[in-house]
C-alpha cells in the first residue's frame, strides 16, 4: 500500500472539523516531528497546502504530509475513533517498529 488512506470516519470528521472552524480551503495535515520518550511523535492540525506537500483525499477531505514526514508515514491508514473512554484520529502506521507504553510516540 503506497500513501495514506483515509476511512470515511476521518473524512467526515476532517469535513466537520473544517467546516466548524469556518476553514474550508484547509486540510488535516499530519506530520512527524522530534520529541517523546521514543523520539518520534504525530502532530495534527488543520492548515493550508504548501509547496511540495503530498495530499491524500476521501470524500474530499484532504490530508496533508509534508515530503520529510511522508517518509515516516507511507503506507499509513487515517481512521476516527469514537469511543466512551477516547474520541480521536488514529493512525496505523506499517512503519513503527516501537512505541511507548502510552502510544504518544514511537521509533521506525
Amino acid at each position: 500500500m503506497a500513501g495514506i488512506q483515509v476511512s470515511d470516519d476521518a473524512a467526515q470528521k476532517i469535513h466537520g472539523l473544517l467546516e466548524s472552524e469556518n476553514k474550508p480551503d484547509h486540510g488535516l495535515r499530519l506530520k512527524v516531528v522530534g520529541g517523546g520518550c521514543s523520539g518520534l511523535s504525530y502532530k495534527i492540525d488543520l492548515d493550508m497546502q504548501r509547496d511540495g506537500d503530498k495530499i491524500f483525499e476521501n470524500e474530499g477531505a484532504k490530508v496533508i504530509v509534508d515530503r520529510k514526514s511522508f517518509l515516516y508515514l507511507n503506507g499509513t491508514e487515517l481512521h476516527w475513533e469514537d469511543g466512551l473512554m477516547e474520541s480521536g484520529f488514529k493512525l496505523r502506521n506499517p512503519n513503527v517498529k516501537r512505541a511507548c507504553g502510552c502510544g504518544a510516540s514511537f521509533t521506525v
